[in-house]
């Protein structure tokens, strides 16, 4: 009976380290939730919910972005400067009109996701360096284009992306559900997200099975610089000005972060979206339950870099048995 009971007791043990990488993040928060409910006051209020909402969508676009880069073994550190260099393009252009300033900022991010995805692809630069490279140059370049400085945004018809609703929800939020869900579906149900993985599970195999290896890597990495750039686009039309200085300064962290905490191994070989989002959600609201309850942003810090080494360490268990 003993012996048994040992048994049970590992494979119960085992199942848990099986099942957190890829549920982890909803149990966490399902459980924050619980706890700001009972907690914190007016956490169930629309203002407060529609706050949450608002400030997550930038990492949560990001994020999406990552998540596909990091599905390939690989990692865009230059996420950030990307939407520096679009907040900077935006009030260059705005007197053409809303819609030409806003494709102008998009191309930039495609500029930058090329030139990323070729030193990746065809110069064979880790992707840590290649996008190192351009974190710094691409935040140079955005503080050339504004003169380093601080630019407001006057235009109503740009600023209502950032500030009006649809149905009661900002439609920043709806951008950030909509490109969840595409997302979502190129990984799930496309060749090309069957192609992604294949890479990032193994290359050498994929380039002997007649994967476009080169080309998916480009691909992935002018994506992730193109939702980058639309998060820098809505973060001018929410603050109302461009600050090429502060726009999108260590968001890849936090898209990392929301990535590998949302089951996605370093790794490759997987993408977990809504595992993604949810990790985006996580770090959100457990940096305004940290400051809710009096407690200073520090420590939100550290908690979440000890939630960051749980998840790592659980997705590594799980690669080694």
């Amino acid at each position: 009976m003993t012996t048994l009971s040992v048994k049970k007791d590992g494979l119960d043990a085992a199942a848990v380290r099986r099942l957190l990488p890829v549920y982890g993040v909803y149990v966490a928060l399902a459980l924050l939730v619980l706890f700001n409910i009972a907690w914190t006051d007016n956490f169930l209020a629309w203002n407060n919910l529609r706050i949450q909402l608002v400030q997550v969508t930038p990492v949560v676009i990001v994020a999406l972005g990552m998540a596909l880069v990091i599905g390939t073994e690989g990692i865009d550190l230059s996420v950030g400067s990307v939407m520096a260099l679009g907040a900077a393009l935006i009030p260059l252009y705005l007197g053409y009109g809303t819609v030409p300033a806003i494709v102008l900022a998009v191309a930039g991010g495609v500029v930058v996701g090329l030139v990323n995805g070729g030193l990746v692809a065809f110069v064979g630069l880790q992707p840590i360096v290649a996008t190192l490279a351009m974190l710094v140059a691409g935040r140079g370049v955005a503080l050339v284009l504004s003169d380093g400085r601080y630019k407001d945004i006057r235009a109503k018809d740009f600023l209502a992306i950032g500030t009006d609703a649809f149905l009661g929800v900002p439609y920043t939020v709806w951008i950030a559900a909509v490109l969840a869900v595409v997302v979502g579906f190129v990984v799930r149900r496309t060749v090309f997200g069957r192609r992604l993985l294949a890479v990032g599970d193994n290359r050498a195999a994929a380039q002997l099975a007649g994967v476009p290896v080169k080309r998916v890597l480009i691909t992935v990495y002018v994506i992730a610089a193109v939702l980058a750039a639309v998060a820098g686009v809505i973060q001018v039309s929410r603050i109302g000005s461009a600050d090429a200085s502060r726009i999108g300064l260590l968001i890849e962290l936090s898209a990392i972060t929301a990535v590998v905490v949302g089951g996605t191994p370093l790794t490759g070989g997987k993408v977990r979206v809504l595992g993604t989002v949810a990790g985006a959600f996580l770090m959100q609201l457990l940096t305004a339950t940290m400051i809710a309850n009096n407690l200073k942003d520090s420590t939100a810090q550290m908690v979440q870099a000890v939630i960051i080494l749980v998840a790592v360490y659980a997705a590594r268990e799980r690669r080694t048995r």
